[in-house]
């Protein structure tokens, strides 16, 4: 496994590092309030959040190639262990807080598994439409959660509908000054996102909280703080959880690093194709593993590729890695000096700052397009939507894999199969499958659009019997236009070879036109080759369809 470190730092100037460290420090200013803010989601300490953009952030330059990736906390993935986990411990307990820095290593071993064994294709099974609906999901569901915090009331359900429905069962016992600081809050920050979107509002509105609730004592008026936050450098070490304790974890792991993949890796590509920058995705994975292992040891939670902050850090003018690394700084300069302020920051600002984050995730001009171009996959992704928020995080990117993987399979399943008739103009048009269709008297082109494998052979076997029994006038070529088939499994080359013996006993040519070499080498070496002819076998259409009118203009010589 070859190491490139500092993949992201690659390139870099003088100039550059000056732009990219006031990059970084604006950065910060935009992060620090969102990263608390996930603490919320995770149940963990406020700190906590600071750690994940401290040794995560310099992990992920390290060995990272990307240049604009943010790694840090992000709602879903605290979504996905959070959901889990505070069925096994109390919420910001001790034990809880070990659990969480598990799954973090878990995570990282994970990751470290998939580059070395360059499983970073698993991405692909978790498409861009249903991750729309899934991060949809994950956005419902976190708002409801910060729903609790920004009315003051406390909701003890672990399922997102059953939380919506405690909401509103007890919402008349809404503290009124917190909902009315909350709804503040969302106005400044969705405002500034319109109008002043360089500005950071989210740390405005974090400091100006701070003062107004030291000042005025919020306290008073029932405006719940954050607490002590406890300053300085993390406590290294591994997390104390027994044997027993871990297993339970595997899956919540398996789903952050599912999570972690697709996020990540979509994320990256989408911001190196934008700016044409070169990206190695192995290299990524190597920097996420670091990352996640960096939080583990530093006893935080799971990080990942964010699209929000990696958004908040193009926006910034961040070039390079070297951005993160100043971002880092900021955050030792604040866990060193500046915690002992946070402990007034109102909990409902916190709140409403991940509910605007939560909304962001919910992207309906997506949603709209995936509806107008495919409602197959508009399904899919409402679907992952809904269980979600119904059934959980981890149910949803699960059902999200096996929905996908079932409509590509039911694609292969069910593929799309055409005869090709003459057009107006001498070129070929496709028709349906049909008795009685022919391409010409006595011959057709059937086309196959997939490969042939055990589930499908038999569609390929009733096509060509439908359009070779009974046929008047009698089929007598039949040319299986094969540039969709790449490959024939076991199961099907035997059926197949079967009906070509049949068809021949019925006086019936099977031509291939547009054979690969990979599918030649499986008609050989399943004897398809040897039943057929090799002299029956082409690379393109038109010397096919020459072969079978050849045949046709013979066998009509012989009837004179």
């Amino acid at each position: 496994m070859r190491l490139r470190l500092f993949g992201g730092l690659r390139n870099i100037t003088r100039e550059g590092a000056i732009r990219n460290a006031f990059a970084g420090i604006s950065l910060a200013s935009m992060n620090i309030p969102q990263v608390l803010g996930y603490t919320r989601i995770a149940s963990m300490p406020a700190v906590t959040g600071l750690y994940t953009v401290l040794l995560p952030l310099v992990a992920f330059a390290i060995f990272g190639s990307s240049c604009r990736l943010v790694v840090a906390a992000d709602s879903a993935t605290a979504a996905i262990f959070s959901s889990a986990l505070s069925r096994m411990a109390t919420p910001g307990s001790p034990h809880y807080m070990a659990l969480v820095s598990m799954v973090a290593l878990l995570t990282a071993g994970l990751l470290l598994i998939a580059r070395i064994f360059k499983l970073g294709f698993l991405a692909d099974f978790l498409p861009q439409t249903v991750l729309v609906g899934f991060l949809a999901g994950v956005g419902v569901q976190v708002g409801i959660l910060m729903c609790g915090d920004m009315t003051g009331l406390a909701l003890t359900a672990n399922n997102s509908l059953i939380q919506a429905w405690e909401l509103i069962r007890t919402l008349s016992q809404s503290n009124i000054p917190t909902v009315l600081l909350s709804l503040l809050v969302i106005f400044v920050i969705l405002l500034g996102k319109r109008f002043a979107s360089r500005i950071p509002i989210p740390l405005m509105a974090v400091l100006g909280a701070i003062a107004a609730s030291a000042m005025f004592h919020f306290s008073r008026y029932g405006i719940a703080d954050i607490g002590q936050v406890a300053g300085g450098l993390p406590v290294f070490g591994l997390p104390q959880v027994s044997w027993g304790e871990t297993l339970p974890l595997v899956p919540v792991a398996a789903s952050c690093f599912v999570m972690i993949i697709a996020q990540s890796e979509a994320t990256a590509r989408a911001f190196a194709t934008r700016h044409r920058e070169a990206i190695e995705a192995d290299a990524d994975i190597l920097g996420l593993a670091a990352a996640n292992a960096a939080a583990a040891l530093s006893g935080t939670f799971v990080v990942n590729g964010s699209p929000t902050q990696t958004a908040m850090a193009e926006r910034a003018g961040a070039e390079n890695q070297f951005a993160q690394l100043v971002f880092a700084g900021a955050v030792l300069v604040v866990l060193l000096f500046l915690t002992g302020p946070l402990r007034y920051l109102p909990r409902c600002v916190l709140g409403a700052i991940v509910f605007t984050v939560a909304v962001s995730m919910i992207d309906i001009a997506a949603l709209r397009d995936i509806r107008h171009e495919s409602p197959g996959e508009f399904t899919l992704a409402i679907m992952a939507a809904i269980t979600v928020v119904g059934a959980g995080v981890e149910q949803g990117i699960l059902l999200a894999i096996a929905l996908s993987l079932f409509r590509h399979v039911r694609h292969s399943y069910r593929p799309d199969t055409r005869v090709l008739i003459p057009g107006t103009s001498g070129n070929w048009v496709p028709a349906p499958v049909v008795s009685g269709t022919q391409t010409g008297p006595g011959f057709i082109i059937y086309r196959f659009g997939a490969d042939l494998f055990y589930a499908n052979y038999t569609r390929f076997i009733t096509d060509i019997h439908m359009l070779t029994d009974s046929a008047k006038p009698l089929i007598r070529s039949c040319v299986v236009e094969a540039s969709a088939i790449t490959d024939i499994d076991f199961s099907a080359a035997h059926a197949i070879r079967d009906l070509l013996i049949d068809l021949a006993a019925q006086n019936v040519a099977v031509i291939f036109a547009r054979v690969s070499p990979s599918l030649h080498a499986d008609m050989n070496r399943h004897g398809i080759t040897a039943v057929i002819g090799a002299d029956r076998i082409f690379t393109t259409l038109h010397e096919a369809i020459a072969a079978a009118q050849h045949r046709q203009k013979a066998l009509a010589n012989d009837k004179m």
